[in-house]
């Protein structure tokens, strides 16, 4: 009965008071809870979200604590089929019916053998034979930056190119009717104009002393002036959104432009050209800062003029305009004089018409200076090219072909430095043309 006693005093009483209650701290079901972790650890119920057990013994929590357990099973089976959907969509054997290789599709290339001559000339300005003479002297530098197995060959890099510079079209334009995309003909254009400026001393080149007399009889053929070597004259070239001043780049009429000084011979030869100043420079400044003084000083033992307009200073080598003739001898001069300078305007008429993209018609070039100077300069060497082929140009002549330019004023610190070499004019007024 003792033992019994015993037995009985170890088995838990039924509490009488609220307070006498055995308790479990709620921290020891929040420990488990917390001990796992994931996404979903907002979601896992606790214990503080579990109303207290009723029962007033040990039974009730236990049964709460198996009540959590069992909607963190739940949980935890959702997490897992979801984690296991994903790893079957990622492993479907359909999924990757979408990612099997195809061969890339290329437009179709430009081909020079498929075109006819008279095509070739009207749009790309050169015949055949000129064309391949072209592509074979700039193959090494083009065919250098080609990296690719695919890339463009570098007949259809000059093609483009060609195209581009006597359509003045867009570079979009030009590259869909070349067989390649906008930004594929932007790095082509500059990797054939980086190739075809090696080679501007053996396209663009003044006359030698050996040269000369052929020189001055064609000149003499025009105006009867004779020791005539070359006409010069400054031409303006549009460009838009210059990277530089705005003031710098205005010319006098208000647009834009580079001011291009060339010296041109009798048929329409570019043997100087001059694309580096800005609009806003005076045609007498570019001359003072070119090559041209030195290579006229270096002949003058020769005896031989340039021809400019009245905006030029009259100096030992070149020969201007009488601005207010007083005698019969003075207007006949100007008249051969006018006669023989303006083959230069017929020169830049030609050339603009010959490659569009430097004509206003044709519109601005969108590019900085560099890149426009070196765009003229290829212009002027294609255009000798073409007059060495014999190369016939079969579009009518722009509206600068056969205008004279009109006679520029000059300022009056001009007119007091030209007095230094007024004398060769007048000797030449006097020897040829009383």
């Amino acid at each position: 009965m003792q033992h019994c006693t015993a037995v009985f005093d170890r088995l838990p009483q039924r509490c009488t008071t609220p307070a006498q209650l055995p308790h479990i701290p709620l921290s020891h079901f929040r420990g488990q809870a917390t001990a796992i972790s994931g996404a979903h650890m907002a979601s896992f119920p606790t214990a503080s979200h579990i109303p207290r057990p009723r029962l007033n013994t040990y039974t009730g929590h236990l049964l709460c604590m198996i009540g959590v357990l069992g909607k963190l099973w739940v949980r935890t089976s959702e997490l897992f089929h979801s984690v296991l959907a994903v790893v079957l969509h990622r492993h479907h054997p359909l999924r990757h019916v979408r990612r099997l290789w195809h061969p890339p599709v290329y437009r179709p290339l430009v081909d020079l053998s498929t075109m006819e001559e008279q095509h070739l000339i009207i749009t790309y300005r050169l015949d055949r034979a000129t064309i391949q003479e072209l592509c074979t002297q700039l193959e090494p530098d083009l065919m250098a930056a080609i990296r690719h197995p695919t890339g463009i060959p570098p007949q259809v890099q000059v093609l483009s190119v060609l195209h581009f510079l006597a359509s003045g079209s867009f570079q979009t334009t030009v590259a869909i009717a070349s067989g390649m995309s906008q930004p594929m003909f932007s790095n082509v254009l500059s990797r054939v104009l980086s190739a075809l400026l090696k080679h501007m001393r053996s396209y663009i080149v003044f006359p030698q002393v050996e040269d000369l007399p052929t020189v001055k009889v064609d000149f003499y053929a025009l105006g009867h002036i004779p020791n005539i070597i070359g006409a010069i004259d400054g031409t303006h070239m549009a460009l838009t959104l210059p990277h530089r001043s705005e003031q710098v780049d205005r010319n006098r009429k208000s647009y834009h432009s580079m001011n291009v000084q060339m010296v041109c011979l009798a048929d329409q030869y570019i043997s100087h050209v001059n694309a580096k100043l800005p609009g806003s420079v005076h045609d007498a400044y570019i001359l003072q800062n070119s090559s041209i003084p030195y290579v006229m000083g270096q002949l003058q033992r020769h005896c031989v003029w340039l021809l400019g307009d009245s905006g030029y200073l009259n100096l030992s080598w070149l020969l201007t305009p009488v601005r207010n003739p007083t005698t019969r001898a003075e207007e006949r001069y100007n008249e051969a004089h006018g006669r023989t300078r303006r083959v230069i305007e017929w020169t830049f008429g030609l050339l603009k018409a010959r490659f569009r993209c430097l004509h206003m018609t044709g519109g601005s070039l969108f590019y900085s200076p560099k890149k426009v100077c070196q765009t003229i300069v290829a212009c002027c060497m294609l255009h000798n090219l073409a007059l060495r082929r014999q190369v016939p140009f079969l579009q009518e002549d722009g509206p600068h072909g056969g205008v004279v330019a009109a006679v520029e004023p000059v300022d009056s610190e001009d007119e007091e430095a030209e007095e230094e070499d007024m004398n060769n004019r007048d000797s030449v007024i006097q020897q040829y043309f009383q």
